[in-house]
């Protein structure tokens, strides 16, 4: 699937919204990124902010399948989603 700069910022929100129900990962969220409870209601607004939140759950590859999974989407998603937005783009350098 093609993803647009729209659907990969849902994704991303999705992803927030999954992050912020895992009462194990909020807060290592939250200590990782300094972000406060003002920044996440702001950030779901602000693509960069959403960038980080991919960025963060594909540190890890079991928090990306259970994020995939709770949300029927494949796992390919974060990665894919994350491209269309700011700073996803791949160098190409040859």
């Amino acid at each position: 699937m093609k993803y647009t700069r729209e659907s990969a910022e849902t994704i991303a929100i999705r992803c927030l919204g999954w992050l912020l129900a895992n009462d194990e990962l909020t807060p290592v969220f939250l200590g990782a990124t300094g972000a406060g409870e003002d920044d996440l209601r702001s950030g779901a607004g602000d693509p960069a902010f959403l960038a980080g939140v991919l960025d963060f759950v594909m540190m890890n590859d079991e928090w990306v399948i259970d994020f995939c999974t709770s949300t029927q989407l494949p796992t390919d998603a974060p990665m894919q989603a994350r491209a269309m937005l700011p700073g996803g783009q791949q160098e190409h350098w040859t």
